[in-house]
């Protein structure tokens, strides 16, 4: 019981459900996004979207091939959908963002939209053959030619669901980032200043007015997010 599921009281504050209706919740397969920056996909359909009204008519979407997760068809109904995800079911097509109270929310977006998405580069490693991997924030594992050019704090726009890069998103003074964590999450500023600790405390971000620890910021650049606030 408890490998697949979670008690409503102990689940994390980012999941916008009520605590004290049930006393379990579905638990989302271990995979790429920590607990806290996702929720499995029975509830997104279930109870986020509203789309199904049982976890069977989930199970029956799922297994008609209709539900796709970064252009890819899945079938596990506690796959985690996390942030920056994108989530399509028939013709219709959601992305994973936090809102301004830090919950997690499935906003929709255009088909053209659907067919990318911003990963942020978590390190580098290096593989058999000398070549360069680069470890991106939802699991994914890419090999570059030039590891030079890139560096663990930068984001990539992906092609869906080929995983070409479309673009590199330099992190630094200017960049436009978007905030996953803080006093400030679910917004969107510009980078004054980049302050790298000499100590063990975490490098920290300004933006302008204020700050907040590097693992809060998600560099975007110029893309599109749907972080229009709506009435919940």
């Amino acid at each position: 019981m408890s490998s697949q599921h979670l008690k409503r009281l102990a689940m994390p504050r980012s999941w916008p459900l009520p605590r004290k209706t049930t006393v379990w919740v579905t638990r989302p397969t271990p995979g790429a996004h920590s607990l806290e920056h996702c929720m499995p996909l029975t509830l997104v359909v279930r109870d986020m979207l509203g789309l199904a009204k049982s976890a069977r008519e989930v199970r029956y979407i799922l297994h008609n091939e209709l539900a796709k997760v970064d252009g890819r068809v899945v079938k596990d109904t506690r796959r985690g959908i996390g942030i920056m995800d994108v989530l399509t079911l028939g013709e219709d097509n959601y992305r994973c963002i936090l809102d301004h109270n830090g919950r997690l929310r499935y906003r929709p977006i255009s088909a053209k939209e659907a067919g990318w998405k911003i990963c942020r580069i978590e390190g580098k490693t290096t593989i058999k053959g000398g070549k360069t991997q680069l470890n991106l924030h939802d699991g994914r594992n890419i090999i570059v030619e030039d590891p030079k050019e890139y560096n663990t704090g930068d984001s990539l726009k992906l092609n869906l669901p080929d995983q070409k890069i479309l673009e590199h998103i330099r992190f630094g003074e200017g960049t436009r980032c978007y905030l996953i964590g803080g006093a400030h999450v679910g917004s969107t500023a510009e980078v004054s200043e980049y302050v790298e600790k000499r100590s063990s405390m975490p490098n920290e971000v300004q933006f302008g007015d204020f700050g907040t620890v590097v693992r809060n910021v998600f560099a975007v650049g110029d893309a599109s997010l749907p972080l229009t606030e709506v009435a919940e």
